[in-house]
């Protein structure tokens, strides 16, 4: 089963932190264990096999969420939110590779050694060209591992075509996003209101998306897009001014 971090009140990266099973649709709590006497004659129904712990009233206020889990849905249906968002798309990406990028045409061509910089404009990169003319936002962080892996220069190597039609896109290495305590995970964020969180295979696959717009969950992904955009580096001249953050 896998386990998502959800958020945690500490600044130095110790407990308290919340996480999710979405296997189960349960919350992990990550605490100091109770450890008074006192307390512990006073807890009802205990169980041999429970452990209690502590935590701050503010990680619960904040993270725990508000609403039933989201169902998985195909990330189509999101698609008419990238005409219709107000101000801001923002995008953290996580993986080290994509099965989308690895079945594409163009990487075909890259991997024969072609210049994949300049691509001719395609319906997406048309979209980011008329909603910045708009004075919109379409922002992304992506994570860089130290080796670099093929599918972030694959990425590193295709980026400036969408930085031309008007992308923000900027980098930040994985050691620096594990101190910031970024989430682990892709999602789209839309106007600090909405978020779709992706679900992938082992493949590195989309199997859909995840959307909500519960407090809890739109708050934490708002800090880490706060925290990775103050960090990252940008890219506006495309590959090279990466160099320094791998």
């Amino acid at each position: 089963m896998t386990l998502r971090f959800i958020g945690t009140t500490s600044d130095e990266g110790d407990c308290p932190t919340l996480y999710e099973i979405p296997e189960t649709d349960e919350i992990l709590v990550q605490g100091d264990r109770e450890t008074d006497p006192q307390h512990l004659v006073q807890l009802r129904d205990a169980k041999p096999s429970e452990t209690f712990v502590r935590v701050p009233r503010a990680l619960i206020t904040r993270y725990a969420p508000r609403a039933a889990a989201p169902e998985l849905q195909p990330f189509a249906t999101i698609a008419h939110l990238f005409r219709e968002f107000r101000h801001t798309a923002w995008r953290l990406e996580t993986r080290r590779g994509y099965a989308t990028d690895r079945n594409s045409e163009k990487w075909q061509r890259w991997q024969a050694g072609g210049n994949i910089a300049a691509e001719p404009k395609n319906p997406w990169r048309q979209n980011v060209a008329e909603q910045t003319a708009a004075g919109k936002l379409f922002g992304r962080v992506r994570l860089i591992d130290n080796p670099i892996t093929e599918g972030q220069r694959f990425l590193l190597a295709s980026a400036p075509s969408n930085v031309g039609a008007g992308e923000d896109i900027r980098y930040l290495t994985r050691a620096r996003a594990q101190e910031l305590r970024l989430p682990d995970f892709d999602f789209w964020l839309f106007d600090s209101r909405l978020l779709a969180r992706f679900a992938f295979d082992e493949a590195d696959t989309t199997l859909g998306v995840y959307v909500t717009e519960d407090p809890a969950e739109v708050l934490a992904a708002c800090q880490a897009r706060d925290a990775a955009w103050h960090h990252a580096a940008r890219t506006a001249e495309g590959v090279g001014a990466v160099r320094s953050v791998v």
